[in-house]
């Protein structure tokens, strides 16, 4: 073992990891990393197939996002952000405002996504609060959804093993079953509804309006509960519900934003302007941590008043609005444009349907699903009953190791096999990265270990 990877083991504690595991399969240790490709102390290299953790974009390395860090880097390296401001920070945020939905004309910086959604959370809250409206106190989620790991994020995510040791920590929240169309909480095929699971969220608004401050949601893919992809109508049926009862509809967009399913947000796809909405991952393309929350005029309006009036959004953040993320989100952000960044992600998105449609034909398959550079593979039992594999079999991790193994970075979400591509990806890259996950399944499938 690399003494650097022992002293790792001795020291560092690292994010949702059982770090007993680490025994067996220690942390790889990476030395350099370019394009879609990291590179160990030992000369391997794997193609980062969820682009770190969904952040990285542009690809690891980009010359110019590492100019404009050391442009800001000789100039100011942070702030303040309470009565100071800086120029990296004010293009930011009318690049954001310029390429976001129309409703969104203000933005509140913080540090990751975890933070956005709290931010967006209390932002609604406080609203009602200093609108008179004192009894809208909790939230409608879907019970599938993850939004972050902080209590307030925790609250309004699904209860599951990401989070049901802390459970008696949440405050209260509606939950309501989840557009999963695989699994469809209505019992119907998928492909063959009249979107009858929106029903369910109708009639918890119907209820129970006059105490929900908002509904928030994933748009379109909900990301670590599972890669769940649903149709663009249930997110307009949401906003419509929104409007109809009159709570505001808070779209998280920390895993979907930044390209990654074809359109630089995903509530493009259904046309639909959020009252308030969360970014964070690609904002930066992964070169650093910045997260945002955009609102409408009217929010913002609500907490614009004398100071004696108590309204001030008393939130923040020491990193607050770091000149050093901002400048590499406006570099980032621009690259859009430059490079043509979106039709690139039309070209991974239909070579990423190949591939998908071709490893529905493996048993252990239960079923693919897709949109722009995300892709998922829900490995199961026996397709018949769409029995899952159970958490002591562990498939998963059998998947990582086999990765590794064919130079990918695999890192299923249990029996969730998914990609994350950089939406550089080149096609021959991709090609690669198909043909090698194909004899990943291939192998886990005919392992006989399950």
């Amino acid at each position: 073992m690399n003494e650097l990877v022992k002293k790792d083991l001795k020291y560092l504690w690292h994010p949702y990891t059982q770090m007993k595991d680490c025994e067996r399969v220690p942390p790889v240790l990476i030395e350099k990393a370019e394009g879609v490709k990291l590179f160990d102390v030992d000369g391997n290299f794997y193609y980062d197939t969820i682009s770190s953790w969904w952040c990285n974009v542009h690809g690891h390395c980009h010359p110019e996002i590492k100019k404009a860090v050391r442009r800001q880097l000789d100039s100011l390296e942070h702030v303040l952000f309470a009565g100071f401001t800086h120029s990296p920070a004010i293009e930011l945020a009318e690049r954001l405002v310029s390429i976001s939905p129309n409703s969104l004309e203000k933005v509140f910086y913080s540090d990751n996504g975890s933070t956005a959604v709290e931010v967006a959370l209390k932002m609604s809250f406080q609203y009602w609060q200093n609108k008179g409206v004192t009894g809208k106190r909790k939230f409608l989620a879907l019970d599938l959804a993850y939004h972050g790991d902080t209590i307030g994020a925790m609250s309004v995510s699904g209860v599951d093993l990401y989070n049901e040791r802390f459970s008696p920590l949440f405050y209260d929240s509606y939950k309501v079953p989840s557009p999963y169309c695989y699994r469809c909480p209505a019992g119907k095929e998928k492909g063959a509804c009249s979107l009858e699971c929106l029903g369910f969220m109708e009639e918890r608004l119907k209820e129970s309006a006059g105490e929900i401050s908002a509904v928030i949601m994933e748009p379109i893919l909900m990301g670590a509960g599972g890669m769940i992809i649903y149709p663009a109508d249930y997110l307009a049926g949401a906003r419509a519900l929104a409007d109809k009862y009159g709570v505001h509809l808070i779209l998280d967009e920390v895993a979907s934003g930044f390209g990654r399913t074809g359109k630089m947000f995903a509530s493009e796809h259904a046309s639909v302007e959020p009252d308030i909405m969360c970014v964070s991952k690609g904002i930066t393309s992964g070169y650093l941590p910045l997260s945002a929350t955009l609102v409408t005029d009217d929010i913002y309006r609500a907490f614009y008043d004398d100071y004696e009036k108590k309204k001030t959004f008393y939130h923040g953040h020491t990193y607050t609005a770091n000149p050093l993320a901002c400048a590499a989100a406006v570099k980032a952000i621009d690259l859009f444009r430059e490079e043509d960044t979106l039709r690139n992600v039309r070209m991974i998105e239909q070579r990423l349907g190949s591939f998908l449609e071709k490893m529905s034909g493996y048993e252990i398959v239960g079923d693919v699903r897709g949109v722009g550079a995300v892709g998922a593979l829900e490995l199961v039992k026996a397709r018949s009953s769409k029995e899952p594999f159970g958490i002591k079999e562990r498939i998963g991790v059998e998947v990582y190791k086999k990765g590794l193994e064919s130079n990918l970075l695999l890192r299923p979400l249990g029996n969730i096999v998914y990609f994350f591509l950089p939406l550089c990806a080149k096609t021959e890259e991709l090609d690669d990265i198909f043909r090698r996950s194909e004899k990943v399944i291939e192998r886990v499938s005919g392992s006989g270990e399950f």
